[in-house]
């Protein structure tokens, strides 16, 4: 890639930058990687600024796109499945539950694939579309393959998917079923990356890996720029945030800095923004607690978490200075745990967290008996994907009825 400043027809893009070191990329070329670091998409927000009004923009219809000035899509024909605003849901039983007077759900399982990675990969194909790519591959070790293949699919793109053999077999089965070439990797997420990146030059597929393209990114804001709207542009105290390859937590982050530029919030208050891991898999946590800035890779990963479990994150870096910039924090929780706290939530609320979710109760639960969180500040914790697409999690054997018997209706009271 040659450094070269150039702005997107019909968008507010200025350019591309590296998140690294600062080196200023094109906008309307294919990019990728600077010295193995993700880029930052950059913004002409002073004319944003003088081009849009906040309160006529909540007018438009209720969708992720409704943000466009603050999206790279110019022009382009956008691949969407109808991505509309996922629902701000207050959890009061579970506040109770943890001493809390105002604690929400962003729920995210409401979106077109059962995930937030719908958000980044309906902005990672329509870029890629509009710069001619036909064919795309991706490692996942759950939602992000099936997303992908959904919005390669609607594009009419080729799509290659890679999972570790144990990802959730409804992730392997729904990114087959839209069609992608779907394989088993008898190793992590990170061998399944190895893959697509060495399949580059024989396959000529674009590479749709976490952060490894700058749109994926910008798909994600989303979920902050959403958040900020719903908290009528004053944001809580506290994000709680499964982390894996923390993509989501970064483009929110990119997201708050941008309004705050804007004077679209009403106030200066940021978030602090806590990473959640799982103790089966906790590279940020361990480079949080050591005052480091990148991580190490986290040998022998293991979760039921699948969305979290990645050894080693591209975006490290960005990840850790965002949650310090914040005042935040990177915690892991007890592994054994996270189908206790998943039940938990999902009985009391009935929203369908997911394992990855569930990390993040079991971090309300650790940092509200800590202090670290207090009794009245507002609290949003992010399910990230439904909790229907991971029986393996679920899994529990229900007692039988003989309706051949007469039955024992005392056995119904004391369940």
């Amino acid at each position: 890639m040659s450094p070269l400043v150039s702005a997107t027809p019909s968008s507010f893009v200025t350019h591309l930058e590296s998140a690294i070191d600062g080196t200023v990329f094109a906008a309307d070329e294919l990019q990728t990687l600077h010295e193995g670091r993700p880029l930052w998409v950059k913004y002409d927000l002073q004319q944003i600024r003088e081009s849009v009004d906040r309160d006529r923009l909540t007018k438009r219809p209720e969708t992720m796109w409704r943000y466009h000035e603050l999206l790279p899509v110019g022009d382009a024909e956008i691949v969407s499945l109808g991505e509309r605003m996922s629902p701000l849901l207050p959890a009061p039983q579970l506040a109770k539950r943890f001493g809390l007077e105002d604690l929400w759900v962003k729920d995210e399982s409401q979106l077109p694939t059962g995930s937030f990675k719908s958000r980044g990969m309906a902005l990672a194909i329509t870029m890629a579309r509009r710069f001619g790519v036909e064919r795309v591959a991706v490692p996942s070790a759950g939602n992000a393959g099936g997303a992908a293949a959904a919005y390669a699919a609607r594009a009419g793109m080729e799509c290659f998917v890679f999972m570790p053999h144990d990802t959730p077999m409804i992730n392997q089965y729904e990114a087959l079923l839209a069609g992608a070439k779907t394989f088993q990797v008898n190793g992590l997420i990170n061998d399944c990356g190895k893959i697509v990146r060495d399949g580059k030059a024989s396959m000529g597929w674009f590479d749709l890996s976490t952060l490894k393209e700058p749109y994926r990114i910008e798909g994600k804001k989303t979920m902050g720029l959403e958040l900020a709207e719903q908290c009528d542009w004053s944001l809580p105290d506290v994000i709680l945030y499964p982390t894996g390859g923390g993509t989501g937590l970064i483009g929110m982050w990119k997201a708050f800095q941008e309004l705050l530029e804007l004077g679209w919030l009403n106030n200066s208050h940021m978030p602090r923004m806590v990473a959640v891991q799982s103790s089966g898999c906790d590279p940020m946590v361990r480079a949080f607690s050591s005052g480091e800035r990148f991580a190490e890779l986290c040998r022998d990963a293991q979760t039921v978490a699948s969305g979290i479990r990645v050894p080693a994150a591209v975006g490290d870096f960005m990840i850790l200075d965002a949650i310090r910039e914040s005042g935040g924090m990177a915690t892991a929780v007890e592994e054994a745990r996270i189908r206790e706290w998943m039940k938990l939530a999902v009985s009391l609320e009935g929203i369908p967290i997911c394992p990855e979710a569930a990390a993040c109760v079991g971090a309300l639960e650790q940092l509200t008996e800590a202090g670290w969180i207090g009794s009245d500040e507002r609290v949003v914790l992010f399910n990230t994907g439904a909790a229907q697409k991971y029986a393996e999690a679920i899994e529990s054997p229900l007692p039988q009825i003989d309706c051949l018997k007469e039955v024992d209706w005392d056995q119904f009271l004391n369940r």
